[in-house]
This record gives structure tokens, C-alpha cells and sequence, in this order.
């Protein structure tokens, strides 16, 4: 640490993720204090796509209602019929567009694809930060805000599956946690 007087200033660069423990010492009074990083608000893991398509479906009737009046007006008024087939083929490529987007997503869920790549860093950088070595990382979506992973990892310390769930403790989306720890003591 260096003194700049009115605040102590870590010499060494903190790494990431910002979790350390500090011992502090006032009139040889020791307290320790633990700081810890929390985890930061994903939008997607919080998306619910059966809301979203029910969203989408009242959104799209709306769009083409709207869009069909507005030609058969225009088709009676200055006599362009067309202007109803034109509202017709506009309505579905709003429809196609908005859809495309829920079944992307919800393709990724089904194709098991990992839903949050930034948890899967952060994981990764927890497990890996003390040289341990993740050999499998696997998330999913349970649900809005629930993500379940299966870590398989290896370490050369005598640690098991439960100091990595402590560890990984701290992730409150993280619902469900399966460790494997391949143990090589000493190697």
C-alpha cells in the first residue's frame, strides 16, 4: 500500500474479479473487512419469452390492424386498390421482423447455446483466478433471472465441490450449481 496522506492506495493492480479481504489496523486495533463484487445486472437473463411473444403477437395484430384500415382508406379514397395488398405484405414483414427475434432467442434456448457469456467469464475468472483450470463450463436458462451451470474443473489443491459453490455463492442468478472437481494434489 502507498500513503497519500488522507487515503491508502494499493500498489499492485487489483485483478478482476475486485474480491479481496483487508486487515486494518488503527492504534494496533485489527479489524478485517472483505470486499467483495457483486454481480451486475444481465438484461438477458431476466427475459421472459413467453411474455415477450405474448407482447409481440398483440403488438403485430395491432400494427396490421392499423396498417389494413389505413389501405382500405387510402384504397377508397383515391381509388388505389393497391394500397390493401401493400398494407397486407407490409404487415407481415413487421410480423417477420419481430419474430425473428423470439425465435432466435428462443432457439438458442433450445440448441442449448450458453445464454450469458459475460456469467460464463465471470465464473471463469473466479474458478481460474487462484490457477485453478475450468475444463467444463455449461450454463442454461431455468427460467426469468435463474441460470443453472455445470462446472468440471481441475485443481492441484486439496479443495472440494463446496469451497467452488461458496465461492461462486456470490452470483444470485446462478440457481443451480453442479461442481466436478478433478483433485491433483501436489502435482
Amino acid at each position: 500500500m502507498a500513503d497519500h496522506g488522507d487515503y491508502l492506495e494499493s500498489v499492485e493492480v487489483v485483478p478482476e474479479p475486485h474480491a479481496f479481504t483487508v486487515r486494518v489496523r488503527v492504534a494496533g486495533d485489527g479489524h478485517l473487512f472483505k470486499f467483495e463484487e457483486h454481480e451486475h445486472a444481465h438484461d438477458g437473463a431476466h427475459r421472459d419469452n413467453n411474455m415477450r411473444a405474448a407482447v409481440i403477437h398483440v403488438m403485430a395484430d395491432a400494427a396490421v390492424s392499423v396498417l389494413v384500415i389505413v389501405g382500405v382508406l387510402l384504397a377508397r379514397t383515391f381509388g388505389w386498390l393497391w394500397m390493401d395488398p401493400l398494407a397486407g405484405f407490409v404487415g407481415a414483414i413487421v410480423i417477420a421482423s419481430w419474430s425473428y427475434g423470439l425465435v432466435r432467442d428462443t432457439g438458442a434456448i433450445l440448441l442449448d447455446m450458453n445464454p450469458d457469456r459475460s456469467m460464463a467469464d465471470m465464473v471463469r475468472q473466479v474458478i481460474e483466478g487462484e490457477g485453478d483450470k475450468i475444463q467444463d463450463l455449461h450454463l442454461w436458462r431455468l427460467g426469468p433471472g435463474h441460470l443453472a451451470a455445470i462446472v468440471s474443473l481441475s485443481t492441484h489443491e486439496a479443495r472440494g465441490p463446496d469451497y467452488y459453490r461458496a465461492k461462486l455463492g456470490r452470483f444470485r442468478s446462478l440457481s443451480h450449481l453442479t461442481v466436478e472437481v478433478q483433485s491433483h494434489p501436489g502435482a
